[in-house]
């Protein structure tokens, strides 16, 4: 059986986290903002206020690692 292309919004926020999680892991925060901010334009073009707001805290969170690292 072949895999639907078409992923369910579920699924999408879900790939989003985790991909997220794993910058994050590596410390690589500009690229988990990156992905962080995909998830914050998903859920707002779905209207979708709950993920909207999880997105923006992490967003903001990666922010605040971001501004207390000396580059």
């Amino acid at each position: 059986m072949a895999e639907s292309p078409v992923k369910s919004p579920a699924e999408r926020f879900r790939r989003l986290f985790r991909k997220a999680g794993v910058f994050l892991g590596k410390e690589q925060l500009r690229e988990a903002l990156g992905v962080l901010r995909k998830g914050e334009a998903l859920a707002l073009a779905l209207g979708d206020t709950q993920r909207l707001t999880l997105f923006r805290e992490e967003s903001a969170r990666c922010l605040a690692q971001l501004s207390e690292r000396p580059d």
